[in-house]
């Protein structure tokens, strides 16, 4: 009776796998640096840790990423990482986050995902792909947190293919852009003005990928059980 009851609820946990999200791979800038998130080039105001005011409040660090306008450099709101951002990112279905847009204007912040021929960032790209709805975070948002849908289906690809650019991620960035384009001298994200405090980013695997790891551990303890009551 004993055994049937323990290998029932360990049948439900793999039945059951897929209701739960855990988010991975999170940075929460609590070490004082920008873990690898960084700004190409001059600009006035580089991305900076903030040791105070975060979601959590007093003491919890922020990463703050400032954009200037006009047509100078740092006037386009962008951040990326070539660090612990790269990689296989296709068992990933979202990118959460929490976000505080200081202003003064509105954000329409994306990803984008791009997969170097080479050396990243010398070698031209072999697939690119970026968000194709954006996350609005209005002026004086206060800290919200947001989610990113990272699924091919919500992702363009102008370059190569999505399954690539998210199979080998060498580059991830988050821009701001009201229009779903990017590149070229009149399809470039647009100046804004503004400053956005960004902490606790974190993937979070599919649905599928929860079910096998899931399953995996039922079976598993399925078959212990079977080898102890057998003895």
């Amino acid at each position: 009776m004993i055994k049937r009851t323990i290998e029932g609820l360990l049948v439900m946990l793999m039945i059951c796998g897929s209701a739960f999200a855990i988010p991975v791979g999170i940075d929460n800038f609590e070490d004082g640096t920008t873990q690898g998130w960084f700004v190409p080039g001059p600009h006035p105001a580089p991305p900076t840790n903030i040791s105070t005011g975060g979601p959590a409040g007093a003491g919890d660090n922020y990463l703050r990423v400032t954009a200037l306008g006009g047509d100078g450099p740092g006037s386009r709101l962008s951040v990326q990482n070539f660090s612990q951002w790269s990689g296989n990112l296709t068992s990933f279905s979202r990118i959460t986050m929490d976000v505080n847009n200081f202003g003064p204007d509105d954000l329409f912040l994306r990803f984008l995902f791009v997969n170097f021929s080479g050396d990243p960032g010398l070698s031209p790209p072999s697939d690119v792909a970026w968000s194709l709805t954006p996350v609005i975070v209005p002026s004086g948002s206060g800290w919200l947190s947001v989610v990113f849908d990272i699924s091919p289906a919500s992702l363009f690809a102008p370059v190569g293919s999505i399954a690539g650019a998210l199979g080998g991620v060498d580059e991830l960035r988050l821009f701001h852009n009201p229009a779903p384009v990017f590149g070229g001298p009149t399809m470039g994200a647009p100046p804004v003005t503004a400053v956005l405090g960004i902490d606790n980013i974190a993937a979070v695997p599919e649905a599928s990928t929860l079910l096998l790891l899931g399953s995996a551990f039922a079976w598993v303890g399925i078959l212990r059980l079977r080898q102890f009551t057998s003895r």
